[in-house]
């Protein structure tokens, strides 16, 4: 029975939780007002790179993020004054919660709520207060070749981002950011989970092109620049990227 009981609760709270998150956004993806993006940097190492690279990153380091949001609400037709602004919280201490390994929808639902529930506790920034808080954890890529799955979560407007610390790397950087802070919109994934390969045509910039490939940019959703039917490669920056129809709509650029 107690069991029974502690589900229900489980499952209200769950259901309190989904409602704000879609009032929270519809009114993100209404685009009437500018979107305050608080941006939230951690050091995911102790390389002494990663502290140096934390040390230099303010609202500067991230400004093109919202140039190309704009950019790209006009080549859609829309224009909003700032649509996007994102600015930099001092460097954390305490890491978040990282979603489970290979857990059930269950776990999953559990981890989303830690994860806003440590937001909440871990939300200094000054100004107006933030509609979506993304945590960018850095890592020195000296002792990391690859990095792990980053997260945007349309529920709660949140995400947990993993990105390497170093300047040569930041405008890439943006592209990983861009990409995570679009599904706090509602923007889905428009790749092969197990390939990464971006699926034809919503994940490709320019379906129509003859010949389809190689692509000359990547649909921001679709995460790569498609160059064969197998091979596929990231972009050097949002400036090689650009925001498609399906995406679009999804985001309520456009109807």
């Amino acid at each position: 029975m107690f069991r029974k009981f502690r589900i229900l609760i489980l499952l209200l709270a769950l259901a309190t939780v989904a409602l704000a998150a879609w009032r929270a956004e519809s009114r993100l993806t209404s685009w009437e007002h500018t979107v305050h993006v608080a941006l939230y940097p951690l050091a995911a190492d102790n390389s002494p790179q990663t502290a140096d690279y934390l040390k230099n990153l303010d609202n500067d380091s991230f400004a093109e993020i919202g140039q190309w949001i704009d950019q790209e609400m006009l080549r859609h037709g829309k224009r909003v004054l700032q649509p996007v602004v994102v600015r930099v919280a001092p460097a954390q201490q305490a890491l978040p919660p990282l979603p489970p390994t290979g857990g059930s929808a269950l776990d999953n639902m559990l981890w989303s709520l830690k994860l806003r529930w440590w937001a909440t506790q871990h939300d200094d920034i000054a100004g107006p207060p933030p509609q979506i808080r993304l945590f960018v954890l850095y890592h020195d890529p000296k002792n990391n070749e690859r990095l792990d799955h980053s997260v945007g979560l349309s529920k709660g407007q949140l995400g947990l981002i993993h990105a390497y610390a170093h300047p040569r790397q930041q405008r890439q950087n943006a592209v990983v950011i861009a990409h995570e802070m679009l599904h706090t919109f509602g923007a889905t994934d428009k790749y092969d989970l197990r390939s990464l390969q971006p699926l034809f045509p919503d994940g490709y910039a320019e379906p129509q092109r003859q010949p389809l490939l190689p692509q000359r940019q990547a649909e921001i959703m679709g995460g790569r620049i498609p160059l064969t039917q197998d091979q596929a490669e990231m972009p050097a920056s949002l400036r090689h990227t650009m925001i498609g129809p399906l995406t679009a709509r999804e985001i309520g650029l456009t109807r």
